[in-house]
């Protein structure tokens, strides 16, 4: 059943405010995983390896060659659906949800010589923040 024109009218007023209060959630959930098929392949073997190494297992009566593969398919699996590690942060997200792209990349990692600048003073915790945000929204719809 397709919306109707009023349902449209505030999906889209929702994804404007999502995308104005949390730029970096609103690419984040726009953005479509790819997974490289090179990963299932991997998987796949591991499966196929782990589900032999059980089958020997039983077969030979060895219950540690069974376990050694169950447990590498079910790495093999866990390995399919993981999500892919990302290469590190994109941004700094500052107190009013405004996100900088990070401009240095020796300041980002743990170790460098760049000292990390400190951060600021809280003037308001986070609910009060939420709160702030949700009336400037309800005020923006009106």
């Amino acid at each position: 059943m397709p919306l109707s024109e009023y349902e449209q009218r505030v999906l889209e007023q929702m994804e404007r405010a999502l995308s104005s209060d949390d730029p970096r959630l609103a690419n984040t959930l726009q953005q479509a995983r790819r997974r490289s098929p090179l990963r299932f392949v991997l998987a796949g073997v591991g499966v196929v390896a782990g589900l032999l190494l059980l089958v020997v297992g039983a077969a030979t009566s060895q219950a540690w060659v069974g376990v050694v593969g169950f447990v590498l398919m079910f790495a093999g699996v866990a390995y399919a659906f993981a999500a892919p590690r990302r290469s590190g942060p994109t941004g700094v997200v500052r107190p009013d949800g405004t996100v900088d792209p990070a401009t240095n990349p020796d300041r980002t990692r743990p170790g460098s010589a760049a000292p990390r600048p400190a951060p600021a003073a809280k003037k308001e915790g986070f609910l009060a923040r939420l709160e702030e945000r949700w009336e400037r929204r309800r005020d923006q719809g009106r």
